[in-house]
């Protein structure tokens, strides 16, 4: 019974958003307080909801209920429990109903913190919300609906894909989604402001917290998602321009080039017209990443489903929503007023310069995930996009962006000095120069420009310090009064820096592990060495094991350094008897920022087994970056400024009288 009370709340949301979608905006338009006041009661009411549906769902997972078909396709009653509630997500119908869970969360989140937000504003972003959500209840209870029963019902389930039974599957997804729906709230302000006809700065601060939000969440995803496949699939590898794996990385550029819009938005009201354009093309491409991995147009270890009517009703929602938008911008845009001027060479000018990279980036990363489909589809021809070409492409786009970074920060806003701003970096552009060939002597060396690569790292880690060095006046006055400075600056502040710094050591990162790594690949047996990193590797033979669900060959490394024993490793190979599928489980040992890996291969007739082995230097930068990135973000949103958004009118006014005249 609860199972069907669980699919009747589904039915019950899509009929709160269809009044949702109707009721609020007619209300801003005709100036009806009471159909307005609907937006916020409804939106919460939706989320109760959709919440309450996915609580079921879940309850069916925990307690291995096989009635339900989604249940005993993705489930199985031997899986350790974190792996039974981890599953819900871990297929296509349970994964979009956390879709629609985060994008009503966050429409409840708009209806309850949005109170200084206009009324006729709050309506219609709420109603666009709806819209939204609207579209993708219908499709999850017309295509995809996890409540379906079995008659009768299995006594057991068919078990969960055995990659995706993982600690990252529990943290991957759901970080993945908050950061992709998180940008339906700039979309739905984007058209909304469309609607109204007017923008100003007070929208562009109504926005960025919710852009800052989805970006750091986003972030958080790509990030646990690159780390999960590196250390779970056993290939050694943490980015592969793998079609899905682009998916999210493209909303992930564009959110970036919309976050530094929007604050040239606020601090200047330019760039007016360009934010609300970033604001519908960020969310176009989430829209996107989602048909790519549901629509059955890939074959990925990321994509849930192979349905191709699933993704004709996809693409009809990416059309009408996409379509509509850009047809929205292209008819009001005209109407909306462009905005301040500013000199080139400025805080704007930089930003600018920001935007234009990291769009033409996405661009790139776009035609190269969509150009195989589109040529198949139109000639039959089958072709791949690989790595050499997005690495070529987008690394030479990045270099100059990595370059102009620390400037921004430096230069003062509508004029700024690029002399001075110059001269304030010389010494951290020296002392970066110095740190990169430390370390590239320190790995003994290397292709020339991996040492100017290591120093852009460090670069953009001192030029971070260096903007909070000059902004508290240190070297100019007293260290105690330039700490008080630096204790006084905004949270903003230092959350720009952090996310600068964290660019920076993912950049090392990256460099480091590209240039310096070594594989050794090996066929051993019992009592043999190998040597990698400087370490030596004695292979003491393979013992079996039994798990919840699964059974494995195991194999121990000893490691040691100089004739010492310094660790141990487990590798292994499993199968999982439900579905008879192997998997590769690596042994990773951290030493420092760098790693040994060591993956099994094919056991060999003589009773050896083939064994890979990488030393990876320096990897751990390349997720600690990102870890700092996502520590800026949430420091940035812990400013009041952003957290409150537009200050009232009342509060301008006392502010006004309690500051001093200049």
């Amino acid at each position: 019974m609860i199972i069907e009370i669980g699919h009747y709340a589904l039915v019950l949301a899509l009929a709160t958003a269809l009044i949702l979608s109707i009721a609020p905006v007619i209300g801003a338009r005709r100036g009806d307080a009471a159909l307005m006041a609907l937006a916020p009661l409804g939106s919460v009411l939706q989320f109760a909801l959709v919440a309450f549906a996915f609580a079921v769902l879940t309850w069916a997972y925990a307690v291995s209920d096989f009635s339900l078909r989604n249940v005993w396709e993705n489930s199985h009653s031997l899986m350790p429990m974190v792996y039974k509630l981890s599953g819900v997500w871990g297929n296509h119908e349970g994964s979009m109903l956390l879709w629609l869970l985060i994008l009503t969360l966050f429409s409840a989140m708009v209806a309850v913190f949005g109170r200084n937000l206009p009324d006729t504003l709050k309506a219609t972003v709420l109603s666009v919300q709806a819209w939204i959500s609207l579209a993708f209840l219908l499709f999850i209870l017309l295509t995809s609906n996890p409540f379906l029963r079995l008659d009768p019902a299995p006594a057991e389930g068919q078990d969960l894909n055995p990659v995706l039974q993982d600690p990252g599957l529990a943290v991957h997804p759901p970080l993945l989604y908050l950061g992709y729906v998180g940008f339906s709230v700039c979309f739905s302000f984007a058209v909304a402001a469309l609607i109204e006809g007017r923008i100003d700065a007070a929208w562009a601060r109504w926005v960025r917290p919710w852009t800052l939000a989805a970006w750091t969440f986003l972030t958080a995803g790509i990030a646990m998602g690159s780390y999960w496949a590196y250390y779970e699939l056993g290939w050694g590898g943490w980015w592969f321009w793998d079609p899905v794996e682009n998916a999210s990385f493209m909303p992930w550029l564009a959110g970036t080039a919309l976050l530094h819009s929007a604050l040239v938005m606020e601090k200047r009201e330019a760039l007016k017209i360009w934010t609300v354009l970033l604001a519908i093309m960020t969310f176009s491409l989430s829209l996107l990443g989602t048909f790519l991995v549901r629509s059955g147009v890939l074959t990925s270890v990321h994509a849930f489903a192979t349905d191709p009517s699933r993704g004709i009703f996809i693409l009809a929602i990416l059309s009408l929503f996409i379509g509509g938008a850009f047809t929205l911008f292209a008819w009001r845009a005209p109407q909306l007023k462009s905005g301040g001027l500013f000199a080139p060479i400025s805080r704007e000018g930089s930003l600018v310069l920001n935007n234009l990279i990291l769009t033409v980036s996405a661009a790139t990363v776009l035609t190269g995930t969509l150009y195989p489909l589109v040529l198949e589809t139109l000639t039959g021809e089958k072709i791949s996009v690989g790595a050499p070409f997005f690495n070529l492409t987008f690394g030479l786009l990045m270099i100059p962006l990595l370059l102009a970074v620390p400037f921004g920060p430096l230069l003062a806003w509508k004029r700024g000095d690029l002399l001075g701003a110059l001269q304030r970096l010389y010494l951290v552009a020296g002392l970066s120069l110095l740190a990169g060939l430390g370390l590239f002597y320190a790995e003994h060396g290397g292709p020339v420009l991996a040492a100017l690569g290591l120093a852009l790292g460090f670069y953009l880690i001192l030029g971070a310090l260096a903007d909070l060095w000059y902004r508290a006046n240190f070297g100019k006055l007293a260290v105690s009064i330039a700490f008080r400075r630096l204790k006084g600056l905004p949270r903003s502040a230092f959350g720009t820096a952090l996310a600068h710094m964290g660019l920076g050591i993912t950049v090392l990162g990256i460099v480091a592990v590209t240039t310096f790594q070594t594989e050794t690949v090996v066929e051993m047996k019992q009592g043999q060495t190998a040597e990698a990193g400087g370490y030596t590797l004695i292979f003491d033979g393979m013992r079996e094991a039994v798990g919840p669900n699964f059974t494995e060959e195991r194999a121990h490394f000893t490691i040691s350094r100089g004739g010492v024993t310094v660790a141990d490793v487990w590798s292994s190979k499993r199968l999982y008897t439900a579905r008879r599928m192997p998997t590769t489980e690596a042994g990773i040992l951290s030493f420092g920022l760098s790693q040994l890996y060591v993956s099994l291969g094919d056991p060999m007739d003589d009773g050896g087994i083939v064994v890979r082995i990488w030393w990876k230097p320096w990897i751990l930068c390349i997720w600690g970056g990102a870890l700092v990135m996502m520590l800026g973000g949430f420091v940035s949103l812990s400013d009041r400024r952003l957290r409150v958004g537009a200050p009232s009118r009342r509060t301008k006014a006392v502010k006004a009288q309690m500051e001093p005249a200049e």
